[in-house]
């Protein structure tokens, strides 16, 4: 078992709950059971994800453990757990510091419950993992084939109906909105399933399909249908996706901004690229 001697976003979380269960009682004995009885972030987390997760197959005690083994283990986790943490607390709005996500935001529940399906996966526990993925759907209605593998610094936001297939691979600091698709084009087997460089957003109701690449830094507007490779530091819109502008930052996923720029600076941009 791996412990942080040195974890100040463990102890921003245990200050932020305590905080909370002083100003609201009716939630001290939940926020006292959940964070500031435990631990670790890693104990914390998984004691939560299997409160939701139990059923009458796996019991929620069952489900720590088997979370526990990988969240307690594995370093790259750990450190993912962090990552992902802090990038819905600077990407997000919504989030009230980082005992939110860990709480309440089922976008980041769901990653990292997957991080433990994938864990199992690579592991050659196949059942088990695609047990944890159907279980995770189910919870969350987020769906992430236990073979996808995702980065770190990774933020879902609301995440509802998001969907991510077996042979999808999702580089760090990535951003998306509800109701993505990053999956395959029918039955073509094998690598099938798009490829997402570092610092993409993708926005809401997007569809990205087939073994394609999305280069770094691109970002793909809400609703796209995107059936091609976008080149980096590009967006692009529409049905089927196209090239619209060139976003304003080099990291679209850590800024979340969701609109176009001015389209005569977008068609001198996009010359001066192909020159």
């Amino acid at each position: 078992m791996t412990t942080r001697l040195d974890d100040p976003i463990w102890e921003q979380i245990r200050a932020e709950a305590a905080e909370d269960a002083e100003r609201e009682p009716a939630l001290a004995g939940f926020l006292n059971t959940v964070v500031l009885g435990r631990p670790t972030l890693e104990d914390s987390l998984s004691f939560l994800l299997a409160s939701k997760l139990e059923n009458p197959v796996l019991s929620a005690l069952t489900l720590r453990e088997m979370l526990n083994s990988v969240f307690c283990n594995n370093e790259a986790v750990q450190d993912a757990i962090r990552a992902d943490l802090e990038a819905v607390v600077t990407r997000d709005p919504a989030s009230r510091g980082y005992s939110s996500p860990l709480l309440y935001f089922k976008g980041f529940h769901a990653i990292q419950a997957h991080r433990a399906a994938h864990d199992y996966w690579v592991r050659d526990r196949k059942p088990l993992a695609l047990y944890l993925q159907s279980r995770i759907s189910e919870v969350f209605a987020v769906d992430i084939h236990p073979g996808a593998r995702l980065g770190k610094g990774l933020l879902f936001d609301h995440a509802t109906s998001v969907v991510i297939g077996e042979t999808a691979v999702v580089e760090d600091n990535f951003s998306m909105l509800h109701e993505v698709t990053l999956g395959g084009t029918g039955k073509v087997g094998g690598d099938r399933h798009p490829k997402i460089g570092k610092g993409v957003m993708i926005g809401a109701g997007a569809k990205v399909l087939g073994n394609i690449r999305v280069g770094e830094g691109a970002k793909i507007g809400a609703g796209s249908v995107v059936l091609r490779d976008v080149p980096p530091h590009v967006t692009v819109a529409g049905v089927p996706a196209r090239p619209v502008s060139v976003p304003q930052y080099a990291m679209p996923a850590l800024e979340m901004d969701q609109q176009f720029s001015d389209e005569d600076d977008e068609e001198d941009e996009l010359e001066r690229r192909r020159a």
